[in-house]
């Protein structure tokens, strides 16, 4: 997140290249056939995921008690299917995280925001490759899986869903990716290179993973929780997180916050509270790239919250997900921008830049509580995001944190607040997702639906121990990592930081612009 001063003559010549690009009828007539086939393959798969259930079945699913060995493997091929293709969705979102950071950041940081995210997507698939989806999602105890490493003995299909091992390890392989790409957003402009490769391997080969067995693993604490010998039985609930708040991008948010705390803020940063005039985070380089970047990650959003269903079958569960999903993120910038409008620091007038974290910060938001709420519920759930990163940004400010893209807020804080949001919206109309359909036998009720507390202190609790033990250990990994010899220490040389060309020269050799 960065709030903007007002620079009209540098504006206007992205803006100009922006409208040169698009005057051009040649560009227009090659983007709209490479994005309408796209959409309409999309929009096939799809539509063969609905309806071919129905022909199998007859009926909506769940409405026939036994299916035959044919039957089986034609949903189980649909729902692999479906678990790629939103896999593809949640991958693509690294560009939406790439264009996003690099147009936020300032221009000499932008080239290492570029390599930084290539650099996390190839860690993190040979980490996740080698032991990270051993420890998160094979079978071992409470604390972390001991199976299925390196891929080894691993069976066909994944648990009781039906969806090929490998399709759904390709899933779970772009939820790491994501996690480990929040990280990176709170610490640029002042990380090394070999510094953020060494961070990088801890999250996503044990941070993440290890840290995500508790909530997602077979026989996670979180997961068993509430059940006779096991964690807190009395309390009857177990942790859920559907899609992702608390596991993926609380993890990120925290671990992001953990960096930017000990690395400090970048040289030369001046805080509102030390300036009130000159203070506040450096202008974005590119506005139309960052704001391109958000659209990507909304769209890529279809695939991580829909996707995690792992069930075509249950396509009455995917539509509501997705609408829950858009509402989100549309109420969660409506209330960000008018916050930042009436008593933001530049009052009166329309920030882009709360803007786009509002929407960002609505779709977090809405990850974990999205298959149990309904539209109603997720309208405020968005709102109250868009509030919180409205806050929380300014909280940082107060504290001297520097985080140039909003991460902590967006992601740490709203993993948060979304954890918690099911305690409360849960309506008490939905139970499980499952690959032969829902199963809405006992259905989930939140506080304002007249379940009682129980479903929100289960919440609670699984946040704060999923948050206490990131931070933690995140805290210890930087601390670590800031204190080796140079040039494998967390923090660049600060002739590197301030030298001509910035980081992108010093580490790079190179500048994201020739001119």
């Amino acid at each position: 997140m960065t709030t903007s001063t007002y620079s009209p003559p540098l504006r206007g010549r992205y803006f100009s290249r922006v409208l040169e690009g698009i005057s051009k009828p040649k560009d227009w007539k090659l983007f709209a056939t490479i994005f309408t086939g796209k959409i309409i393959g999309l929009l096939a798969v799809v539509a063969a995921m609905v309806i071919v259930p129905s022909l199998i079945t007859g009926t909506p699913a769940m409405a026939a008690d036994t299916y035959t060995a044919h039957e089986t493997t034609m949903i189980n091929s649909i729902n692999t299917l479906w678990t790629i293709v939103a896999a593809a969705l949640v991958f693509g979102m690294q560009a939406g995280f790439v264009m996003l950071e690099a147009g936020f950041a300032r221009r000499r940081e932008t080239v290492n925001v570029l390599i930084e995210c290539v650099l996390d997507t190839a860690i993190c698939g040979v980490s996740f490759w080698a032991i990270g989806y051993a420890f998160m999602f094979s079978t071992g105890n409470g604390f972390i899986g001991s199976e299925w490493f390196f891929l080894q003995g691993a069976p066909l299909t994944y648990g009781t869903t039906g969806v090929a091992l490998l399709a759904h390890w390709v899933f779970q392989f772009a939820f790491a990716d994501t996690a480990s790409t929040i990280t990176s957003g709170a610490m640029i402009g002042r990380t090394s290179f070999r510094g953020d490769i060494l961070y990088s391997i801890a999250v996503t080969a044990f941070i993440y993973p290890i840290i995500g067995h508790w909530a997602w693993g077979p026989d996670g604490f979180l997961v068993t929780m509430g059940t006779s010998g096991n964690f807190l039985p009395s309390l009857g609930q177990p942790f859920r997180d559907f899609a992702g708040s608390t596991v993926v991008h609380t993890i990120g948010g925290v671990v992001s916050l953990a960096g930017a705390i000990v690395l400090g803020p970048r040289l030369g940063r001046i805080f509102l509270r030390d300036d009130n005039k000159r203070g506040g985070l450096p202008a974005a380089h590119n506005l139309p790239v960052a704001v391109t970047g958000a659209f990507l990650l909304w769209f890529g959003w279809y695939g991580f919250n829909p996707g995690s269903t792992l069930s075509a079958v249950d396509y009455i569960g995917v539509g509501r997900v997705a609408a829950n999903t858009t509402i989100a993120a549309c109420t969660g910038a409506l209330s960000a921008m008018i916050l930042a409008y009436y008593i933001g620091s530049f009052k009166g007038k329309f920030d882009v830049g709360f803007t786009v974290n509002g929407l960002l910060g609505g779709l977090v938001a809405i990850t974990a509580p999205c298959y149990w709420v309904s539209p109603l519920g997720s309208i405020f759930i968005g709102a109250i995001a868009g509030a919180i990163v409205f806050g929380g940004i300014y909280l940082l400010e107060y504290l001297r944190i520097d985080d140039p893209v909003g991460a902590v807020p967006v992601h740490g804080l709203n993993g948060i607040w979304g954890t918690l949001s099911l305690g409360l919206f849960a309506s008490g109309e939905f139970g499980a997702t499952g690959p032969m359909g829902p199963d809405n036998s006992i259905p989930v009720t939140g506080l304002f639906y007249g379940g009682g507390s129980d479903v929100l202190i289960a919440q609670a609790v699984g946040s704060a121990i999923v948050t206490g033990a990131t931070f933690i250990v995140a805290m210890v990994v930087m601390f670590i990592i800031s204190k080796l010899p140079y040039p494998y220490k967390l923090r660049v040389e600060e002739k590197g930081e301030k030298g001509f060309g910035g980081l992108d020269v010093f580490e790079h050799g190179a500048e994201a612009y020739n001119n």
